[in-house]
């Protein structure tokens, strides 16, 4: 691995170059991917890619063509990232939670030529989904054709400022866009998270994560680039991450909020923590009490509690040793980002003065695939102070940066509650609302109301009787001021969950609405 000062002058690499770092540490024999009928070592990562590159430009010829996938966690979908580098194509990663309707906007969005899926999601396509002059084949085929044929393709020497990517959002807050990602960006993402997350060639890292999801694609590209493998895992309950951890000897996981809730309501084996070496989440704050329950199921496990979004990847993580005194932060910039905090007056905020998160560095992504309106509102001039100066992502999440430098989540701005002309954080509504027993998840909404302009409306997951429940409101009105005590609160049995495994706020709020209007 890259020491401190090695990494400070780190220059990007095309992206495919990923698959060549093995041979050049001589290190070729290791396990890169763990299927589960095979295991690929980093020579055999190196081969398929060099394949299916050459198939790829065989079949899409023209330099910079989308090309787009769609299908479940296995060979093709965790190869394509490196092959469509080679090959001087454009990978587009469908999520294959997503429906129809959806890959059908995301292909036509992309202007996809090439469609690679699983044949159910290909049937499931209607006229008008795929657009014209897109082909379409067989995930299974497409491996197939490739291993057939002899024709390989060397490492390239793309530029890496080209365009190499375009991940799409889940879309919870309307289409999905698209995310444009150059090599440098990957690759620098890559060096990056392997650096502070101390991955060595042999850990292994479970890939829960979709790898559309710029966090999930990453857990291949930083475990590539240290040296390690990867297993896929598509699980259906949580019980099943369970099992494979303790299959594969796993040694890095990472998740999100309800997935990791999910996973510390349920029995860990020995074997299943015995190698855990580290635990990384992202998508979502983590709570005091499920930083308790973590870190008591892996005792002997660094937990990295990290902050990101797709626009520049990721921002922060906190170091392990932070967490218990500072459970609740986002902690500092990660190497090649620069984490500045602006004031709604443009200059630097003060220590505890809340401002706006604004990300600079080489990891801000190109803007918004064919969407210059979005681009231009997101995507602005860095501030004045800046090291980097270029353009920045101004992300529009609220932060605070207390006096250990340490940044602290407030909330997203356009996520505020209005209330009585009160502006109220959901976080610190939901931070009271688990600190209960009685609550495994819990998410805060404004909704219209005459009298305050949006009332607290708090929508709970947890089992309580009456009492129970009553019992919660009223410490809910210890704990919290006036203006900020939910005029409703709506007990579930679960939370919808958007592709990304993330709880989804959006279509709470469409249904509680609709329940207003019913």
């Amino acid at each position: 691995m890259s020491n401190h000062s090695e990494i400070k002058s780190t220059v990007p690499r095309p992206l495919d170059h990923l698959a060549e770092l093995a041979r050049e540490r001589g290190d070729e024999t290791r396990p890169a991917l763990v299927l589960r009928d095979k295991v690929l070592t980093h020579e055999a990562l190196r081969l398929r890619v060099a394949q299916l590159a050459a198939w790829l430009q065989h079949k899409v010829p023209e330099c910079g063509s989308r090309i787009a996938s769609w299908a479940a966690k296995g060979e093709l979908t965790a190869l394509l990232p490196l092959a469509a580098a080679r090959a001087g194509l454009v990978h587009v990663p469908i999520n294959p939670l997503l429906k129809r309707a959806q890959a059908g906007h995301i292909l036509r969005d992309s202007g996809a030529v090439l469609l690679m899926a699983t044949s159910a999601r290909l049937k499931s396509l209607e006229d008008g989904d795929v657009p014209s002059g897109c082909a379409a084949i067989e995930e299974q085929a497409a491996l197939e054709e490739a291993s057939a044929s002899e024709a390989t393709i060397e490492a390239s020497y793309a530029d890496p400022d080209d365009l190499v990517a375009i991940l799409y959002t889940s879309g919870s807050t309307g289409r999905p866009k698209g995310v444009m990602l150059s090599h440098a960006n990957l690759w620098l993402g890559a060096v990056s998270v392997a650096h502070y997350l101390k991955l060595t060639e042999d850990d292994v890292t479970l890939g829960v994560l979709p790898f559309s999801f710029d966090y999930g694609q990453n857990q291949l590209l930083s475990t590539w680039y240290a040296g390690g493998s990867v297993a896929p895992l598509d699980f259906l309950f949580a019980r099943d991450v369970v099992k494979a951890c303790a299959k594969h000897g796993v040694t890095t996981l990472a998740a999100v909020p309800p997935l990791w809730v999910q996973l510390t309501e349920i029995e860990w084996p020995s074997e299943a923590t015995a190698q855990m070496r580290r635990m990384t989440n992202s998508g979502g704050a983590l709570t005091r009490e499920l930083v308790s329950d973590l870190t008591t199921i892996f005792p002997d496990a660094d937990l990295y509690p990290m902050y990101g979004l797709t626009e520049a990847f990721r921002s922060t993580y906190l170091e392990p040793e932070l967490v218990e005194k500072h459970p609740t932060s986002m902690g500092k910039a990660i190497p090649f980002a620069e984490i500045l905090v602006i004031d709604d007056n443009g200059n630097i905020a003060e220590h505890g003065e809340e401002g706006e998160l604004v990300h600079c560095g080489p990891l801000v992504a190109q803007g918004y695939w064919q969407d210059p309106e979005r681009t231009a509102k997101r995507f602005r001039p860095a501030p004045e102070t800046s090291r980097y100066g270029g353009t920045a992502v101004w992300s529009g999440d609220r932060v605070v940066r207390d006096e250990n430098d340490l940044l602290h989540f407030i909330g997203r701005r356009d996520a505020m509650i209005k209330s009585a002309g009160n502006r109220i954080s959901p976080q610190e509504i939901e931070e009271v609302a688990i600190a209960s027993d009685l609550v495994q998840e819990a998410v805060a909404l404004g909704l219209p109301d005459a009298a305050l302009g949006h009332a607290v409306h708090l929508v709970l997951r947890g089992q309580a009787d009456e009492a129970e429940r009553e019992a919660f409101r009223k410490s809910l009105g210890q704990e919290l001021p006036n203006f900020m005590h939910p005029k409703v609160i709506h007990w579930r049995e679960s939370l919808p969950l958007n592709p990304n495994g993330k709880i989804d706020r959006t279509a709470l709020l469409r249904e509680l609405s609709e329940g207003l209007t019913s």
